[in-house]
């Protein structure tokens, strides 16, 4: 059934054109997020380099601060951890068990008695072991203390979403059920300024934080991050391309495949585009995406994880609810499906610009 689904997909999806069908449909194009101002010294780095650059600087800047996970003491099948043992000493970077619920617990306990625990899961998808832990541990520990206790100096990080290739258990994207949690943030860059400004501010935020890593932007996004300290605010999206008809809204590695839907939709279909870069999924930024589909009467939401209950159905009941009477037509969703991640289907399984643009001309339609 799901063979035929998605041949059938494949075949709406590549039928707008020849060239569309030649092409890979899941390439990516980067596009670089601008330098914050008065961001001083900057160096090209991509996104492992700048999130190793951000770690560095945590432990320099606090002799608290300890990394703790599945190889992360040789720098962690990614090399976001690279040398940070050599720096700081077997007693603040180490490797744990193959036990992500004892990598969160541990981390819980230490930032429950003050020290600032940075503790890597090494593939989003296995972050579920320790699910008790988070939503039940540290999303509560402020509240059921009556805030007489915390362990808000813990962040957990996780690699997620597609790579090409990693099918079932390497390719999740799981913030939907994190985004549910009171108590927690939940944040996915979309580049390496975003990785290392955001991530600072995790690690430094009173509340646990995951932050999400789209592992295919590890070595594809480069671009001019600044050096030193910086911090980007949690909870504030940022408008990455402005526009007048449609507002597209992803986060991560989606905001690309969007950016390129909003060329695309200039250069073919002469609508203009609004891109939305969520950053922060918990607690996420309604006053930006409402004032932008206000503006533009329309609305597409996308992300890899599958479309139910997946984190655009909070933004859709959102701008239902907040933007009614400014809609010109129905908000979109262009998600993965309703299925475990495929290998050999995670072409048409990924909601990349050719279905993202059909979206787009699936509403123009409906404004005629």
């Amino acid at each position: 059934m799901l063979s035929r689904q998605l041949t059938g997909l494949a075949a709406r999806c590549f039928s707008t054109s020849a060239a569309a069908a030649s092409t890979n449909p899941n390439e990516l194009k980067y596009w670089p997020m601008p330098l914050p101002p008065s961001a001083g010294a900057s160096k090209k780095m991509n996104m492992f380099q700048a999130l190793n650059s951000a770690l560095d600087i945590a432990m320099k800047s606090d002799d608290s601060a300890v990394v703790m996970g599945e190889d992360v003491a040789f720098g962690g099948v990614f090399r976001c951890t690279l040398d940070l043992q050599d720096r700081y000493g077997k007693e603040r970077v180490f490797n744990t068990p193959l036990c992500e619920q004892g990598i969160v617990g541990f981390g819980i306990g230490m930032a429950a008695m003050g020290a600032t625990a940075i503790a890597e899961i090494q593939f989003a998808d296995y972050i579920f072991p320790a699910f008790d832990q988070i939503v039940n541990e540290a999303a509560k520990y402020r509240y059921r203390s009556g805030n007489e206790f915390n362990c808000g100096s813990l962040t957990i990080r996780a690699p997620c979403g597609a790579v090409g290739h990693g099918a079932l258990y390497h390719s999740q994207s799981p913030e939907a059920f994190f985004s549910h949690c009171p108590g927690i943030k939940v944040v996915v860059p979309s580049g390496p300024v975003q990785a290392k400004g955001l991530l600072l501010s995790c690690i430094r935020d009173r509340n646990p934080c995951i932050f999400l890593e789209p592992k295919i932007l590890y070595r594809q996004a480069k671009e001019e991050v600044p050096e030193e300290d910086f911090m980007l605010p949690l909870g504030k999206a940022r408008i990455a391309r402005e526009g007048t008809d449609i507002t597209l809204i992803g986060y991560g590695t989606q905001v690309h495949v969007l950016r390129t839907v909003a060329e695309l939709a200039q250069e073919q279909l002469g609508v203009s585009c609004e891109v939305i870069d969520m950053q922060t999924i918990l607690p996420f930024d309604e006053d930006t995406v409402v004032e932008s589909v206000k503006k533009t009467g329309a609305a597409i939401v996308s992300h890899e994880a599958p479309v139910t209950s997946g984190f655009g159905a909070e933004l859709s009941a959102t701008i239902q609810e907040r933007c009614f009477l400014h809609l010109e037509a129905p908000v979109e969703r262009v998600c993965g499906f309703d299925t475990p991640f495929p290998h050999v289907f995670e072409p048409f399984y990924l909601p990349n610009k050719h279905r993202c643009l059909e979206a787009v001309k699936k509403i123009m339609d409906f404004r005629k």
